[in-house]
């Protein structure tokens, strides 16, 4: 309400509600009348549910179907309206405060209860000591009217409960004729068909072992031999090429067409959709039952793709260690990818971090850096060893300059291995960091990264700094940039306070 609107008289609302309530019962009488020849008209639609045998009969119980369900659709609609009003007249009801009580007020001024009359007596009392509630008590009348609309109220919500509870009861009929002619349906060629492109596309997308392609084989060998009967088409294994997913896949790509150019009918070919679909069932199994790469355990996977090869004896423990080393020794970084991915243990992760670092190859950065955006400090250590400024890369660890102290230190010095000039801002922005490691570490990152932008904010850390680790590394970071100006701004430290500084300012005089 703004301030501008009038307050609402209470016994005004109230009656304004008991006309609004009035008005609700009319309406439901055409929905009533409405509701028994739906039900009338629902039946036969279900006799012919029952007696339906083809498609063609179902299509013609979905037609008689239809003009019922419209019909209980725009019941349901003028239900939902009458509910829709009565609740908003229960909430505005609900809302209804009584109007204040007069001689209460006066109770306050003291003129109230105790008040004599003007001629001195009190208030007339009853026989048992009881004051008479005048007949005309405004209050009194109000709460009489409230206790009226309530109960009209709560018997309009029970007749609309009723009906509702009649048309829930015609609607749920309406769902089973549709959910009965769904289920009568079919099935159809085009079941098949996805059946089959399913066993394609999971022969196609699992990596299988060697066992595995000979069961797949022989399941998909099974099923064109029982199909192939069905539709009269030819169908037997292709045989072309090595790679046996890819002939079964192909094989079952015309299995799939063959199914398609037959033309099975719902109705007349019933009974050979059924047999299909009991074979692409069968194929299922057979294809749940073959070994996957996923079923054998780690090692024996890592066996299988030689990663054991090179060992011809153990020097370290766990063995896998020490095929880590030969294969750093011998550029493998595949062999050891796969071992970073396959082993679930923190020591072995660690090692092969460790060692795609040290081996700065390219193709090592996709699985480090998985690891590197869940925050692993060695695997954003092994980043930076690995040295390539891709933007992927940068902008991980970017992410992670404004984290922790923990994190921010491999973080700096990644990126200033890298040598990441997208990182510099933020880098900068870490040389007034509270922390005076951080201020190091950021201040060494510049150095590394060498852009002549920073030679300004380094050269201010150098002189104001309260910290001489941090003015020294600053001093560092001006040498490692190298130009003259840079070089300039360190060497009048010759005299400083700090023996750090005055080594690097010794260096900026050579």
């Amino acid at each position: 309400m703004s301030e501008d609107d009038e307050p609402v008289d209470p016994e005004t609302a109230v009656a304004e509600l008991g006309e609004r309530l009035g008005a609700i019962p009319p309406r439901f009488a055409p929905i009533r009348e409405r509701i028994e020849p739906v039900g009338e008209a629902l039946e036969p639609v279900e006799e012919s549910l029952e007696a339906a045998e083809t498609e063609d009969d179902l299509d013609e119980v979905e037609a008689e179907l239809e003009p019922v369900a419209e019909e209980l659709s725009e019941l349901r609609e003028a239900v939902d309206d009458v509910e829709g009003d009565l609740e908003a007249i229960r909430e505005e009801f609900d809302e209804l405060e009584l109007p204040e009580d007069e001689n209460e007020e006066d109770d306050e001024d003291g003129s109230g209860d105790d008040a004599e009359t003007e001629d001195g007596e009190d208030d007339a009392e009853t026989e048992d000591g009881e004051a008479e509630v005048g007949e005309d008590d405004p209050i009194a009348a109000f709460e009489a009217d409230l206790e009226s609309v309530e109960a009209d109220l709560e018997s309009v919500e029970a007749d609309l409960e009723a009906l509702d509870g009649e048309l829930e009861a015609l609607e749920g009929r309406v769902d089973d004729v549709e959910s009965g002619v769904e289920q009568r349906r079919g099935p159809y060629a085009e079941d098949v068909i996805g059946e089959i492109d399913d066993a394609a596309t999971e022969i196609e997308t699992t990596r299988w072992t060697e066992e595995g392609h000979a069961e797949l084989i022989e399941a998909v060998d099974g099923f064109l031999s029982t199909v192939d009967p069905l539709l009269g088409a030819e169908l037997s294994l292709l045989d072309d090429g090595e790679d046996v997913p890819a002939r079964l896949v192909a094989s079952l790509g015309a299995a799939g067409e063959a199914v398609e150019a037959d033309g099975l009918d719902p109705d007349d070919d019933a009974g050979v959709i059924a047999e299909l679909l009991e074979a692409t069932d069968g194929l299922g199994s057979d294809l749940e039952a073959a070994t996957r790469w996923d079923d054998l355990e780690v090692r024996e996977q890592l066996r299988r793709e030689g990663f054991y090869d090179v060992l011809d004896h153990v020097k370290d423990f766990p063995p896998e260690w020490s095929a880590i080393k030969v294969h750093e020794k011998r550029g493998n970084v595949e062999m050891v990818t796969l071992a970073l991915e396959s082993f679930d243990s923190d020591f072995m992760q660690e090692h092969c971090l460790e060692a795609l670092g040290r081996m700065g190859e390219e193709a090592a950065i996709e699985p480090v850096l998985g690891l590197a955006k869940r925050r692993d400090e060695v695997a954003i250590t092994a980043l930076g060893r690995i040295g390539v400024a891709d933007d992927t890369v940068v902008q991980t660890l970017t992410n992670f300059v404004d984290s922790n102290p923990p994190l921010q230190r491999p973080t700096f010095l990644a990126l200033g291995r890298i040598g990441a000039e997208e990182a510099v801002e933020p880098l900068v922005e870490q040389l007034t960091a509270d922390d005076e490691d951080v201020r190091s570490w950021a201040a060494r990152a510049l150095g590394l990264i060498g852009d002549t932008r920073t030679i300004e904010p380094l050269s201010t850390v150098l002189a104001e700094d309260e910290d001489d680790t941090v003015r020294a590394s600053a001093a560092w970071a001006l040498n490692r940039i190298g130009t003259a100006e840079a070089i300039e701004s360190v060497a009048q430290y010759a005299d400083d306070r700090s023996y750090l500084v005055q080594v690097e300012a010794e260096r900026a005089s050579i």
